[in-house]
């Protein structure tokens, strides 16, 4: 035993002599520090003095705590309000004065049919004003599920869900499939809900340039190369393309059977925000996939809401039965907001009704907006921004003079201009703080089948008349 633990001491010997010079200044630097920390003294904290009441006080009374919320001047566009009395159809008054309305979504001009205010008010004879709860727990009504069975007939899809709000729709329905570790490929022009409900589902988000299929074939490209590094982790991450029929922000329309060829192509799923082309877009406003003749199975899953075309509220979903109804479970928006109040429901199905028995309704309003996107061109010191068949256009000052505010300023003393000629337009609003893309400050002009050529020409020529007097 003693041999045994005699020879063991050699070779430590023998070892410490053959080691590197480095690796014995390195275990030695070790060793020191171990005993500096064994035998260093430990130090107490300093005792702090106690505050008398007097001096506490004094500090009370010194402490300036910050604003809850930024400040802001009394006179900001956003707080300063145009009063609409009566109902915003084809002539709105506001404040006090009658003007033709080119600043309302009701391209169809369903808001003050007599039909729809016909049903809708049996309709409240009937269930009375609201539901008092969500879908799951007393909040659903016949009339809800007789809406979304014709709204999927409508669209041609097997099943669709109804919201009680069109911001909520997209913005609850992303996060449904979503999740954290998932991702996806969003236009940079995606309106303000779509940023909402890419937010909420926490994934992993990558912008490409508006409407550009070569810059969104190259994140997918980056991405499939990703996925090929890491095939396990490429298992379980799923991917979306999210896009708008219509932009709400650009009025222009997405190159669908582009972004469709890609879906196939990289293997992502394709959902279409289709607020503004739905009930405009299409032969018979199923929105931009009757627009481009695309089979609408490829489309994984549409949203839109039912307050601009259909002139009601809320919104719907629509696409697979196996899709829709994850949203019964997983949809915040359906889950934890009272239904739709069933007048409303019921008017919404009254506006189907007579959209499917007038499709050349849809003619009617391509054809507007048409004429008014050629009228307004050569707007002095306006730009137009938008397509042909959008009803709703952008006028944009060609020369920003640098400062946000200005433009705006410019803007609404163009809109007031108008007004005082009773011409009703508005100015676009955005968050400015939490827009992704903050869009320039733009005059927005909205299209309806109401208005007449005559309504037409004098709007242009009031719009023309005051952009030369404002920016001339």
């Amino acid at each position: 035993m003693a041999s045994g633990q005699q020879w063991v001491l050699v070779e430590m010997v023998q070892a410490f002599y053959e080691a590197p010079a480095y690796h014995l200044i390195l275990e030695g630097i070790l060793i020191l520090w171990i005993i500096r920390l064994l035998f260093s003294k430990t130090y107490k904290l300093q005792e702090t003095n106690k505050l008398t009441e007097k001096e506490k006080e004094e500090l009370i009374e010194e402490w300036q705590p910050d604003p809850l919320v930024p400040l802001v001047s009394k006179d900001h566009p956003s707080l300063s309000y145009d009063i609409v009395t009566g109902p915003p159809s084809h002539k709105i008054i506001i404040n006090g004065k009658e003007c033709i309305n080119f600043a309302s979504f009701n391209f169809l001009g369903l808001l003050d049919n007599d039909r729809v205010k016909q049903k809708a008010l049996t309709s409240l004879k009937t269930y009375g004003v609201g539901t008092c709860g969500p879908r799951g727990f007393y909040g659903t009504f016949d009339v809800h599920l007789e809406l979304e069975s014709r709204l999927a007939k409508f669209m041609k899809t097997e099943e669709a869900i109804i919201y009680s709000y069109g911001f909520a729709t997209i913005a609850s329905a992303i996060p449904a499939y979503s999740k954290r570790g998932d991702i996806v490929f969003v236009d940079e022009a995606a309106c303000f809900s779509i940023q909402k409900g890419l937010q909420a589902s926490r994934s992993v988000i990558k912008y490409f340039k508006h409407n550009d299929m070569e810059d969104l074939d190259r994140l997918l490209k980056e991405q499939q190369l990703e996925d090929h590094k890491n095939p396990r982790k490429a298992k379980v991450t799923r991917r979306f393309i999210v896009v708008e029929g219509l932009y709400m922000n650009t009025a222009d329309i997405c190159p669908l059977p582009e972004l469709v060829k890609m879906k196939y192509k990289y293997k992502v799923r394709i959902f279409l925000e289709e607020s503004l082309s739905f009930g405009v877009l299409g032969e018979h406003g199923r929105g931009v996939t009757e627009h481009f003749g695309v089979n609408i199975d490829d489309i994984d899953l549409i949203s839109a809401n039912m307050e601009n075309a259909i002139a009601s509220i809320g919104g719907f979903c629509c696409g697979r039965s196996f899709v829709i109804d994850h949203q019964r479970l997983s949809g915040q928006g359906y889950c934890f907001s009272a239904s739709l109040p069933p007048m409303l429901a019921a008017a919404a199905i009254e506006a189907l009704d007579i959209m499917e028995e007038d499709p050349e309704i849809f003619t009617v309003l391509r054809e507007k907006c048409t004429s008014v996107y050629h009228a307004l061109q050569g707007t002095p010191g306006l730009k137009l921004v938008g397509v042909p068949l959008s009803p709703s256009l952008h006028l944009q000052l060609e020369r920003s003079s640098g400062s946000r505010d200005t433009d705006q300023r410019t803007l609404r003393r163009i809109v007031d201009y108008c007004l005082e000629r009773e011409v009703a337009l508005t100015i676009a609003r955005y968050l400015e703080k939490e827009e992704r893309y903050l869009p320039p400050p733009t005059i927005r002009v909205l299209v309806t089948v109401e208005q007449t050529d005559e309504e037409i020409q004098k709007a242009v020529s009031c719009i023309k008349e005051a952009a030369l007097a404002v920016i001339s």
